[in-house]
Order: C-alpha cells, then structure tokens, then sequence
C-alpha cells in the first residue's frame, strides 16, 4: 500500500454500528499514515454522530494515524468543538 497518499474514508449520514466497526477495521489493516475522514454527509448531526467520529479518532491514534475531518457543517464544527475533537477539523 502506497503510504505517501492519505487514506480517504467516507462516513455515511447516518452512521451504524457496523458502518464505524467497518471504517476502525479498514484503518487497523492500512499502514500508519494520513486519514482524510469525509463526513460531510452528517448534515444533521447529533450524539451518535460525535460518537463515531471518535471512535474513529480513536482507532486512528492506536493505529499511528493521523486523522483529519472533511467536509464538516456548521452544526457538527459546533459539537465537535464542544467535545474537544475539533483539532481534527484542521483550518476552516
């Protein structure tokens, strides 16, 4: 696996169980490396959301990646800055 590109990874707009357990079992197997996580489809966001995405944050750090979120709206910036995950926003 090429470890010079970034990992992309999309996040669907209603995010299940499986879908996180899929993507942390997607980023266990890769190289440690840059993840760019599209979440822009989380137009509605709420708890469970922020949930995922810290999980994914998560097993990205346990894995040695580096991840950052893409694609985030003004609803999600907002809960993410409330919980302390919005450093992996990157610059607006």
């Amino acid at each position: 696996m090429d470890t010079s590109q970034p990992l992309f990874v999309t996040l669907p707009a209603r995010p299940g169980r499986e879908d996180v357990a899929r993507l942390c079992a997607e980023l266990a197997a890769a190289p440690p490396g840059e993840v760019v996580c599209e979440i822009g489809a989380l137009t509605h966001p709420d708890l469970a959301a922020v949930d995922a995405l810290a999980r994914l944050r998560l097993a990205a750090g346990r894995r040695g990646h580096r991840i950052r979120f893409h694609g985030a709206g003004p609803e999600l910036r907002a809960l993410l800055l409330l919980t302390g995950l919005d450093e992996a926003l990157g610059p607006l």
